[in-house]
């Protein structure tokens, strides 16, 4: 086998072979698979994204399961070379796989691993930090102060917006669009606007429950609106966070149309998918007004962001760490492991992949299940009964 510089072994003798194309954050991962009998070979070359040939010389030969990442081109080839190899998995240590050919690794047989469950909370702390940061231009303040430009307190020096009693729309209602916007209403007291597909119930009774709350306590109570379109929480919000799934449907879901649609000091976040936004149109929509204001975790071409875009004081743009809190990215990296080592041992599917805090519990053995696996009704595998 022509293996990459710089592999790191664990298990040496371990009876099933088990490759991660990057070092993950933690160790429990590792030792979950060591005691299960797996060799664990993590590749440390230095390249931020390995190539199909790269990770076909990972492969090698004999390879019963990798962890790979969303950088990663998983299609024909790869799936080709998994399987000839003898293996049976292959996990993404992300939420997300548009990185991957699900019906290739269908053909060959291979399943598909995911991580949801683990990154709510921190996605949507993400995305509320943005939004703080950009309402407030934090970012812009911070290289004033750096630059030595300070020179004394000024009425107007940085004036931003002030979030309570203002409209955060969300686009997308879902596990993550619905923690960021129960973190904007009660922790600013910002009046809700959504629009989502299907109907967040829990979400309009938590805020129903706060808005009484404050009422009860003697403050405006907040309130919540279920739009009957996207364009209608454009035009009424005062910031708007997107947290759509990427699909034909949704690309460039937010273009210079839309963009027109907004306020003129409107603050836009984006912590799901790149694509979704018309990049071209938004610099060419912060240029022309200098009030309003992004902040972005994701771009439609990483790891490159459109021309103008770094440029743009009214944009804060941070590379793709919606995930990347300790106890998320270690979460992350056991699920992905425990989706391989899962179809490795023969195991079923966990029955529902956003639940899965017994997988995370450090005092505990995990269930003997896949956590996630995303084509599993397509290679028929069972479903576990824990």
């Amino acid at each position: 086998m022509a293996k990459p510089v710089a592999i790191e072994v664990y298990n040496p003798n371990g009876k099933y072979r088990v490759v991660s194309t990057k070092p993950m954050p933690g160790t429990r991962w590792i030792n979950l698979l060591i005691d299960q009998g797996c060799r664990v070979e993590i590749c440390h070359l230095k390249k931020t994204i390995l190539s199909v040939e790269d990770i076909i010389d990972l492969i090698g030969n004999r390879c019963d399961g990798v962890i790979g990442q969303l950088t990663e081109d998983w299609g024909e080839t790869l799936f080709s070379a998994l399987s000839k190899a003898g293996g049976k998995a292959f996990s993404n240590m992300a939420v997300g796989y548009n990185n991957v050919d699900v019906e290739a690794a269908n053909k060959y047989g291979i399943a598909v691993g995911n991580t949801p469950g683990v990154l709510t909370e921190t996605t949507a702390e993400l995305a509320a930090s943005l939004s703080l940061a950009a309402a407030r231009r934090i970012v812009e303040a911070d290289g004033f102060m750096r630059g030595g430009l300070y020179e004394g307190w000024l009425p107007h020096l940085f004036v931003g917006n002030l979030l309570k009693g203002q409209a955060v729309g969300v686009i997308g209602a879902g596990r993550i669009g619905s923690a960021y916007a129960r973190m904007m209403v009660e922790g600013f007291k910002m009046n809700l606007i959504y629009f989502d597909l299907y109907q967040s119930t829990r979400l309009e009774k938590f805020v129903t429950a706060y808005g009484q709350f404050l009422k009860a306590n003697g403050e405006q109570p907040v309130t919540w609106k279920r739009a009957s379109s996207m364009e209608e929480v454009l035009r009424e919000a005062d910031l708007i966070s997107l947290h759509p799934v990427l699909d034909k449907t949704t690309y460039h879901l937010v273009n210079k149309e839309r963009l027109a649609m907004m306020k003129k000091e409107a603050i836009l976040v984006n912590c799901s998918r790149g694509p979704v936004i018309d990049e071209v149109a938004l610099v060419n929509h912060l240029r022309e007004n200098p009030m309003f204001r992004v902040g972005l975790d994701v771009f439609e071409e990483e790891p490159f962001m459109k021309p103008g875009l770094a440029d743009m004081k009214n944009a804060i743009v941070v590379p793709h760490i919606a995930s990347a809190s300790k106890w998320t990215r270690e979460g992350m990296a056991t699920l992905a492991a425990l989706n391989v080592l899962g179809r490795i041992k023969g195991y079923p599917i966990w029955s529902d992949p956003n639940r899965v805090d017994p997988f995370l519990n450090e005092n505990a053995s995990p269930p003997n299940a896949s956590p996630s696996i995303v084509n599993s009704k397509a290679l028929g595998l069972p479903v576990s009964k824990l």
